[in-house]
C-alpha cells in the first residue's frame, strides 16, 4: 500500500512539474539588449517574445549599407502571434549616431485614433533624449529601414502597420 501511494505521489509531482515548465515566464521589468556599436533595444515587460523579431530587424539592418546620416524615428503597430496576451504592440525604430535604437511597448487604451502614435512617440523620445536627431537626415535610409521591417515581418508571418504620419 505504501509503495503504491509513493508511486502515485511521484507521478502527480512529475505531471505538475511538466505542466509548469511549459509556461512562459513573464518578466516584470523591461528587457534591455545593448550590442555596442550595433543596436540598443528596449522591450516592455510582457513583450519578451517580441525579441527575436526585433533582433532580426536589427541584424538585417546591420548587414545592409549603413545610412549616411541619422534617421528619424519610425513607428509601427505590430501584430505578432508569437507574443501571448497582446493583440498588438508598438515598435519605434531610429538610427542615431551609427546605432540602431528600437523600443517596443504595450499599447495604451485607445482613446482616439492617434493615441498609439502619441504614446509610442513620447516613450521613444524619452529613450532617445541623449541621442537627438542630427542633420543630415538620410531619406533613402528611411525607406531602406521600412523595407527591412516589412521584409522581416512578411517572412515571420507578422502583420506590421506604419503609425508614422509620413508612411
Amino acid at each position: 500500500m505504501f509503495l503504491e501511494l509513493f508511486i502515485l505521489a511521484l507521478l502527480v509531482t512529475i505531471v505538475v512539474f511538466s505542466i509548469r515548465s511549459g509556461k512562459r515566464t513573464v518578466l516584470d521589468a523591461p528587457v534591455i539588449i545593448h550590442r555596442p556599436g550595433q543596436y540598443h533595444i528596449t522591450i516592455a515587460p510582457q513583450l519578451g517574445c517580441a525579441q527575436p523579431f526585433i533582433e532580426q530587424i536589427a541584424a538585417r539592418f546591420a548587414s545592409s549599407h549603413p545610412p549616411q546620416g541619422d534617421l528619424p524615428s519610425l513607428y509601427f503597430e505590430v501584430r505578432d502571434p508569437q507574443v501571448p496576451g497582446a493583440a498588438c504592440y508598438l515598435l519605434a525604430i531610429a538610427w542615431r549616431g551609427g546605432m540602431l535604437y528600437c523600443q517596443a511597448i504595450n499599447p495604451p487604451p485607445l482613446r482616439d485614433t492617434d493615441s498609439y502614435l502619441k504614446a509610442l512617440r513620447a516613450f521613444s523620445e524619452a529613450v532617445l533624449a541623449l541621442h537627438p536627431l542630427k542633420p543630415p537626415v538620410d531619406i533613402s535610409g528611411v525607406e531602406q529601414l521600412r523595407a527591412i521591417v516589412d521584409s522581416v515581418a512578411s517572412q515571420s508571418n507578422i502583420a506590421v502597420s506604419r503609425l508614422d504620419q509620413n508612411g
